[in-house]
């Protein structure tokens, strides 16, 4: 009969012990690989949806909430999304950040305000869910920093209404499978929440279209925090009609093509968030916003203007040519057309012609600073020119939306100074 000696087996048990401890290595290994994997997909998620920009203040530790938020009836202030187990969302189970994310619903029951942009969040798929939950809990340091409460009164204050207004204006889980093969789509209505700006607001503040299927009031402009965002639709002059693919590509990396530049919150949205993503995510954005139709007037090309010549020629005989020849015409040059990603043109500039022109004016008042980007690095800056008065700064504003083409209706220095008054810069020269 056969028998192994000692030596023999010990030898094979070894072995084997030293073959199942390498597997499990590989397991582990494997395992912790695949949840870098996941918090590194999050964190994509999370620089897609500009999480930050709203949960951080200037200076404050990343995510930990505070940051000041205007609405119509009073200032709220946004919360700490760390993983802290005390006032951050450490406790959250993914079921409830999905609730919290999707249908604006806080862990204890209550209901968030729909400045929360969840809405638009529930189009997140649940693969871009679990990613985003994985880095907010493994991938972002906890910071121990108290909620704020908001500066809204009593009665406005209660939240319960907020469920009833969560059933007539917000999808819910309804939208969560919606499909993610339009990979634009996708971005600008979901995780890129761009319609919570660019959509106009009804009398609940609710926005008026979530997706382009409902219509074409979605992304044609709308006004947020005293700054009109201009329409994204395809419109020839304030909208998007007459840029390329390829240049709003380059906007949303650089914040800044031959044709304008950004200002206002929108320098957060590509400082934070579209800087940093994929060229292939936001050529699909691109292209998905070229796909909408026009949905408004056209203040442009009106054909036979010389505003050039006059200005060229020493003729100010146009209001506010020659506060624009004084303050405006060195940069921007006597044609209008600025120089290429330095200093934006004004002659069809999108940003100059809407009906609105509460940006148009908030920039002159207070001035402007181009986002500083990887792609772009140096932030050129327009001062403001709230010195002007009044009326003023709404003809040299009419001047501009008035020449080399341009056809938008002239600023009333009424305009101006409720613009003044709302956000107090400083006061006009007697």
């Amino acid at each position: 009969m056969f028998s192994k000696s000692p030596t023999t087996v010990t030898a094979f048990f070894l072995a084997a012990l030293a073959w199942s401890a390498s597997a499990h290595a590989e397991i582990d290994l494997a395992a912790t690989k695949a949840e870098a994997a996941l918090i590194e997909a999050g964190r994509k998620v999370a620089v897609a949806g500009d999480c930050i920009a709203c949960h951080t203040v200037p200076g404050g530790k990343p995510y930990a909430g505070g940051l000041a938020m205007e609405t119509p009836i009073g200032t709220i202030y946004s919360t700490n999304i760390t993983p802290d187990a005390t006032t951050g969302i450490g406790p959250y189970s993914y079921d409830d950040f999905a609730a919290a994310l999707r249908r604006g619903v806080a862990k204890d029951g209550h209901n968030l305000y729909p400045a929360m942009p969840y809405p638009s969040y529930a189009r997140v798929s649940d693969a871009d869910m679990r990613a985003l939950y994985a880095y907010f809990m493994d991938g972002v340091d906890a910071v121990d920093q108290p909620n704020r409460g908001s500066d809204i009164p009593w009665p406005l204050s209660m939240r319960w209404p907020l469920g009833v207004w969560n059933m007539a204006f917000a999808p819910g889980e309804a939208v969560k499978a919606v499909s993610i093969a339009d990979r634009g789509a996708y971005l600008v209505e979901g995780l890129g929440h761009c319609g919570s700006c660019h959509t106009p607001r009804g009398i609940a503040f609710q926005e008026k279209a979530l997706s382009a299927a409902d219509g074409p009031q979605f992304l044609g402009g709308g006004m947020i925090d005293g700054w009109f965002a201009k329409s994204l639709r395809n419109d020839v002059g304030h909208g998007m009609g007459d840029w390329s693919e390829d240049e709003l590509v380059e906007f949303l990396k650089t914040g800044r093509n031959a044709r304008t530049a950004a200002f206002g919150g929108m320098t957060e949205v590509i400082t934070h968030s579209t800087q940093a993503m994929d060229e292939a995510d936001l050529r699909a954005m691109a292209r998905s916003l070229k796909a909408l139709s026009a949905a408004g007037p056209t203040y442009v090309a009106k054909g036979g203007d010389t505003a050039f010549d006059e200005l060229r020629q020493g003729k100010y005989a146009r209001r506010g040519a020659t506060l624009y020849a004084e303050f405006c015409q060195s940069c921007h040059r006597a044609d209008g057309q600025g120089v290429p990603r330095i200093y934006p043109a004004l002659a069809g500039n999108s940003a100059v012609l809407p009906d609105n022109p509460a940006s148009t004016i908030r920039v002159a008042l207070a001035g402007g600073r181009m986002p500083v980007t990887d792609h772009g690095p140096t932030a050129f800056a327009m001062p403001g020119f709230s010195r002007l008065s009044d009326a003023e700064l709404a003809d040299v504003l009419s001047f501009v939306r008035g020449a080399w083409g341009n056809n938008a209706p002239a600023v009333n220095a009424s305009e101006v100074a409720k613009t003044r008054k709302a956000f107090p810069i400083l006061p006009a020269r007697p």
